[in-house]
């Protein structure tokens, strides 16, 4: 049948009303009764139109907010309007008055279009309590509610440790358990330290914009206690054009640097400037603005940063540099006193007395574990000397306790999600049992300074199960065959026999089945890929991913026909909730299901920030 539909748009929504006028059958039998039913509704429509919420505001419904936090205020109108066709009330005061802001920005043609946007940009409000926002424009009325909390006046940490296992999912920590203590007549043989601390909960990871979540809007909620949508940093993303012109929230880095003495610590062993360290300082619609997000890392200025990417602190003169002009961002952190460090080596010889320290292991993400330590193939060549996260995270720790005032420090563990998303689960394990190792060492620095507050989380989940064993010993070339699962999976046989926490062999005769539940076409080898990290799929002469043929021929490999879009060439993030555990003043606050943009305020509480007098 033919369908006419009219719809009523705003920013926020869509309402469509759909009306038969025809169907597919002869004209002499239309159903008339039908016609006349549905025949007035285009006339009712045109006489007394719908209309969704006309206008957007910033910060959005439901925001919380802590007492004199900074963010930016916008009302988006969805047409051309005058200033003084606006009113704009707060629980029914001047929105002036209350933002404690006069400075009104009104753009009538908002990026050259036929829509106006009004501003307060880095207003705060100073009293704790639920707030109504209006915004009145003409006939039409948009609103919105916050909630805004004060700190308690005392602190109950003095240290906050925040560590971040991206893509972290049960799996993981399940997987990196059994490799790491061993498993026997039913009982693990050990727990990991991550295992032992006391609180516990579950994390939601939606976003503004989707169910789905990505690095970067998850990192931004944990840093900021706003939503955002995928790909934004430390804004709300509004119709701007501008990746960097939207409704700011301040950041953890901000709010640690304006109203504290405390020291700031960013570790990583992705680039610095990826999503998960990014968040910690950086406004940006687009994670991607990597150059940019290096210069907003140079107006924060943590006392220790610590990572990859260097190729966008170099200026484009240099060979390898991305960025696009020439400033020279490891020159002007030198100029500022910090240490530079570019090796392990370097890193572990410090002076002791360093109070600054900039440590930068390569141009991009750095190097995982299995491939650094264990199986010492070609993919470190070119970065031979990277330090281990547990070692950054030491040194991290040894600089920023140094201060009196006590210190944050922000800890990712970047390569557990990008050895998850091309489904190579090894690397993704003991990367993970990397993070652990570096939660140990937190832990062991909390018993001689028991105000600190540990957490320890992901950002999102991966689809990934554990199911039970691959047994080389079993006959037969058909590797499905070899996969055991119920009584017939029995145990992995992987040995730590050096006790260093990571198994003696990854490739062993009976390995752990791990599987991936989303991915593009690829070959399942059910054997690790010990040479370089798994590629699963490449692009083919029309532009769609394929199952990668180098895994073709390799006995027993299986071709899995994929079941997501051939425009993704890896597995894709999972909208599951995420576990996070604490232990430490303050981390009472963390129980149940909580929002990711919850853990914010237990930070703020923690800290007692508006009883800080700096």
């Amino acid at each position: 049948m033919s369908l006419f539909y009219f719809y009523s748009y705003s920013h926020n929504s869509v309402i469509y009303l759909f009306y038969i006028i025809a169907s597919q059958v002869k004209p002499s039998t239309y159903n008339w009764r039908i016609y006349e039913k549905y025949a007035l509704i285009p006339f009712i429509l045109v006489a007394f139109p719908f209309y969704s919420s006309a206008n957007t505001i910033y910060p959005l419904d439901r925001a919380t907010m802590m007492v004199d936090g900074k963010f930016d205020f916008k009302v988006e109108f969805d047409e051309v309007i005058q200033p003084q066709q606006v009113s704009i009330l707060i629980n029914g005061k001047d929105f002036k008055e209350v933002l404690g802001s006069k400075q009104v920005e009104f753009i009538e043609k908002e990026d050259g279009n036929n829509v106006s946007a009004l501003w307060l940009r880095n207003v705060s409000i100073q009293s704790a309590g639920n707030y109504k926002v209006q915004a009145k424009v003409n006939d039409k009325t948009t609103e919105v509610n916050w909630t805004v909390y004060k700190t308690p006046d005392v602190a109950k940490a003095k240290n906050v440790i925040f560590f971040l296992g991206d893509g972290m999912s049960v799996a993981h920590r399940t997987g990196a358990r059994i490799l790491s203590k061993g498993i026997y007549e039913g009982k693990a043989k050990g727990k990991l330290a991550m295992d032992s601390l006391p609180i516990s909960g579950f994390i939601g990871t939606y976003s503004t914009d989707a169910i789905t979540a990505d690095s970067a809007n998850t990192m931004s909620a944990y840093m900021t206690g706003h939503k955002s949508a995928i790909n934004a940093l430390g804004v709300y993303v509004s119709r701007s054009k501008d990746n960097l012109n939207h409704p700011k929230q301040e950041t953890l880095g901000e709010v640690i640097r304006r109203k504290t003495n405390k020291s700031l610590g960013i570790v990583s062993d992705a680039e610095v400037e990826d999503a998960t360290p990014a968040a910690v300082v950086s406004h940006t619609r687009r994670r991607a603005d990597k150059d940019k997000i290096v210069g907003m890392f140079y107006d924060v200025k943590p006392d220790v940063l610590l990572g990859g990417g260097s190729a966008y602190f170099l200026p484009k003169s240099i060979v390898g540099s991305k960025r696009k002009d020439d400033i020279n961002y490891i020159e002007k952190f030198k100029q500022d006193g910090y240490t530079l460090v570019t090796n392990n080596t370097e890193l572990t010889t410090i002076d002791k007395n360093t109070n600054k320290l900039l440590g930068l292991f390569h141009t991009g993400n750095m190097d995982g574990v299995l491939d650094r330590r264990f199986l010492k193939n070609n993919v470190t060549k070119k970065f031979p000397d990277q330090p281990d996260l547990t070692t950054m995270t030491k040194t991290a720790l040894d600089v920023l306790s140094k201060n009196p005032e006590g210190f944050v420090l922000v800890v990712e563990s970047a390569l557990i999600d990008k050895a998850s998303h091309p489904l190579d689960w090894e690397r993704a394990l003991t990367n993970t049992i990397m993070l652990d190792q570096s939660v140990d060492i937190a832990k062991k620095f909390a018993e001689k300074h028991p105000d600190t507050l540990i957490i320890v989380t992901g950002d999102h989940t991966h689809g990934i199960s554990i199911i039970g064993t691959v047994d080389d010993e079993k006959e037969g070339h058909d590797m499905r065959e070899k996969v055991g699962v119920y009584e017939k999976a029995g145990y992995p046989n992987y040995e730590d026999k050096n006790k260093d926490g990571y198994p003696d062999d990854i490739n062993v005769s009976k390995r752990l089945a791990v599987f991936f539940n989303n991915f593009p076409d690829y070959y399942e080898t059910f054997r690790p890929k010990l040479d370089n990290p798994f590629t699963p799929a490449i692009k083919n002469e029309k532009g769609e991913y394929v199952a990668n043929e180098i895994y073709k021929d390799i006995p027993g490999a299986v071709l899995r026909t994929g079941i997501l879009p051939r425009t993704e060439s890896q597995g894709v993030h999972s909208v599951d909730d995420i576990v996070i555990q604490a232990q430490g003043p303050g981390s009472e606050d963390i129980k149940g299901y909580m929002e990711n943009s919850d853990i914010f305020k237990v930070l703020m509480d923690s800290l007692a920030i508006n009883g800080i007098k700096k």
